[in-house]
C-alpha cells in the first residue's frame, strides 16, 4: 500500500475497518502529535501493533496542537507529521482530527485494543470507557527512558543558542 492510501477520512477508515473486521482481524488504535518522530514512538507503535492485526493512529491537527501545546507547536505541520506516520510500514491507517481528545474517532472505529504510552493512567485515557464497554481492551506501553519531542526540541534550542 502507498504512503498516500493510508491517509484517510474518519468514513473511509470506518469502510476500511469494516472490512477488516469481516475478515477476523483485530484493530489496533493510537493517537498523538507525533511532532517530531523519535525511538520512543517507534517502540510504543512496534509494541501496539503486536497487540493486533492492523494500527490505527490519530493524528491531532496542528490547531488542535496549539491549542493542547502552545503557539509554538507543532514544529512539523500535520501533512508532514501524517506522511511519515504513514510511511511506517507498522501503520495500517492515519486519521487527522480537528477535536482536543480522539473520543469521536474512538466512538466510531471502536478498536479491539486502544493504546496510550507509560506517562497515561487506564481511568486517564480517553474513550478507555467506551473500548471496554464494547469488549476492547486498554494497553499502557512503558515509555523508553530519555525520548520525548520536548526534549529533542529543548537540545536543538541549546545548540542553537550555543553556536551563537
Amino acid at each position: 500500500m502507498m504512503t498516500s492510501d493510508k491517509i484517510v477520512t474518519l468514513e473511509n477508515a470506518r469502510k476500511i475497518i469494516a472490512g477488516w473486521r469481516v475478515k477476523g482481524q483485530k484493530i489496533v488504535f493510537t493517537n498523538g502529535c507525533f511532532d517530531i518522530v523519535h525511538a520512543g514512538h517507534i517502540h510504543l507503535l512496534e509494541s501496539a501493533k503486536s497487540l493486533g492485526d492492523r494500527l490505527v493512529v490519530g493524528i491531532n491537527s496542528d490547531a488542535s496542537i496549539r491549542r493542547l501545546k502552545g503557539p509554538d507547536r507543532p514544529i512539523q505541520d500535520e501533512h508532514t507529521r501524517t506522511v511519515v506516520m504513514a510511511a511506517l510500514l507498522v501503520v495500517d491507517l492515519v486519521i487527522v482530527f480537528e477535536e482536543d481528545t480522539p473520543l469521536a474517532m474512538i466512538e466510531t472505529l471502536l478498536p479491539d485494543v486502544l493504546i496510550k504510552g507509560g506517562d497515561w493512567k487506564e481511568n486517564e485515557i480517553v474513550g478507555a470507557d467506551v473500548v471496554t464497554s464494547h469488549g476492547g481492551k486498554i494497553a499502557i506501553i512503558p515509555l523508553e527512558s530519555g525520548y520525548s519531542t520536548t526534549l529533542a526540541v529543548e537540545k536543538i534550542l541549546r545548540q542553537c543558542k550555543s553556536k551563537k
